[in-house]
């Protein structure tokens, strides 16, 4: 399936705050692309204008699907959600008073992803063990880590095609952060996802990206076309790998 997500030129922000300037960036099929950055740098509003939470001031964002491309500045919350994309929101926001197996459900509300329901739930309970162990139990009562597992499942739960993943990392131990990061990416390479990732651990991001980003007060600062590309820029061996640059 041909798949892309274009954005160009965007500005976003809250009233008189500015969040995003001229933001340009893209994701193609089967890519997994790490947008990175510290806290308050436009990380999460990006991701939110993507789903339709945040309208930009200005800017173009188009979804391509075999073909045909989609305006998302024009399109509502269910209406980009019913394009196949899903978001693991930063925080996780789950339902704690609902059951493991309840959350999932949500995730499935999608119409195209009812007739995959028990595909998708085999999919996330052979890739998270733990969530079928505890499919009765309310998701309030399950620790950070199992939460982070349930969040990234019910989004999986949608069949998306274009997966939106806010700072998986937020919360967690070091040790949780490395398994979590790696479930992102062996479910890449076992279903074809297409992730935007965005992350601040950028040592952890980098294992499973093919190429990233790197967002400052609002602008992309650095546009690599490789991990590798990314680990020898100056402004990243500055900020994130201790280097003089």
């Amino acid at each position: 399936m041909a798949l892309s997500l274009a954005i160009e030129g965007l500005d976003a922000g809250y009233g008189a705050v500015k969040a995003l300037r001229g933001v340009t960036l893209h994701v193609e099929a089967g890519e997994t692309v790490a947008l990175l950055g510290t806290n308050g740098n436009g990380k999460s509003t990006l991701m939110k204008c993507v789903m339709g939470l945040v309208r930009p001031d200005r800017g173009r964002m188009s979804l391509s699907i075999d073909g045909h491309a989609h305006d998302l500045t024009r399109l509502s919350p269910e209406a980009i959600v019913d394009l196949g994309v899903a978001l693991v929101p930063e925080g996780r926001r789950l339902f704690p008073k609902l059951t493991v197996t309840e959350n999932l459900m949500l995730g499935a509300f999608r119409k195209a992803a009812r007739s995959t329901i028990d595909s998708n739930l085999a999919l996330v309970f052979e890739t998270f063990p733990v969530l079928k162990e505890r499919r009765n139990q309310l998701a309030g009562t399950m620790s950070g880590g199992q939460q982070q597992m349930l969040a990234i499942a019910r989004a999986l739960m949608s069949s998306p095609r274009l997966l939106l993943i806010d700072e998986p990392s937020v919360g967690l131990s070091p040790l949780l952060v490395s398994q979590t990061i790696a479930k992102i990416g062996e479910l890449k390479q076992r279903v074809g996802l297409t992730v935007l990732m965005a992350e601040q651990n950028f040592n952890q991001a980098i294992r499973i990206a093919d190429r990233g980003y790197i967002i400052v007060h609002g602008e992309i600062a650095v546009a690599a076309r490789s991990v590798d590309e990314l680990k020898a820029n100056d402004i990243v061996r500055r900020l994130y790998l201790g280097g003089v640059a």
